[in-house]
């Protein structure tokens, strides 16, 4: 800014004529740019070194309450460790967890219960929420992990003829299947995630718990870390009863 400052300076000395009265008015002229371009230059400087405002801090060690409730879930239904998943069918990310929950699971068969969570980004994701109404919607007809895979592995075909498309695809009663995607039933589920998700300070997805406590760590090996002090911490709360 400095620089156009003077730049505009000697632009203006260059264009002064002979002319005395001229000389005047262009002095005066050039006086009053260069008062602005200064009081300019100290509002950026203070910009420059505000600090950036920062979100709420989050406690990694906070267990926050995070019912299963109605939620799908994979695993056994009363398993002490629960790893709870808020995501979104058009998150990219999102379809990178899968595999991840695959593999602890696998390590962990009795031990972890695997719970989704509707948590669409309906600002940035068109096809989000219809996603989410869909996957619940084949819930009710006992396939929600079946048009959960189908969902994830068509992320950029999800506009609502090809929903009914991948209902007659996983072999539901499509014309339920539609019924139910439009219901009050299934979008009262929806919200009730997105509540959930904004009281345990869920901003993005995909956002992991585990028993929880969120996942900060999303690697196998980080995830399996959380799972064996839960483990533990379970036992130690049986064993002092």
């Amino acid at each position: 800014m400095r620089q156009v400052s003077a730049l505009i300076a000697l632009v203006l000395l260059a264009a002064c004529g002979s002319n005395s009265e001229d000389m005047k008015k262009i002095q005066e002229s050039q006086r009053l740019i260069l008062a602005k371009l200064a009081e300019l230059e100290k509002k950026i400087d203070q910009v420059s070194v505000k600090p950036a405002a920062q979100g709420p801090q989050i406690d990694p060690n906070r267990a926050y309450d995070i019912p299963v409730a109605n939620s799908p879930f994979k695993g056994a239904a009363k398993a002490p460790v629960v790893v709870t998943l808020f995501s979104d069918f058009q998150c990219p990310f999102c379809a990178q967890v899968s595999p991840l929950v695959d593999q602890v699971m696998k390590a962990y068969p009795k031990e972890v219960k695997f719970v989704y969570k509707e948590f669409p980004l309906v600002t940035i994701h068109q096809n989000a929420m219809p996603a989410a109404r869909a996957a619940l919607a084949a819930g009710k007809q006992g396939k929600f992990w079946d048009m959960h895979d189908k969902l994830f592995s068509n992320q950029r075909a999800l506009q609502p003829d090809n929903l009914k498309q991948y209902a007659k695809e996983i072999g539901l009663d499509v014309a339920k299947f539609e019924r139910d995607m439009k219901s009050p039933e299934v979008q009262k589920e929806i919200d009730e995630d997105v509540k959930l998700a904004q009281q345990s300070q869920v901003s993005g997805t995909p956002t992991l718990f585990i028993n929880g406590k969120r996942v900060t760590n999303r690697t196998v090996e980080g995830m399996k870390q959380m799972v064996d002090d839960a483990l533990k911490a379970a036992k130690g709360v049986v064993g002092s009863r």
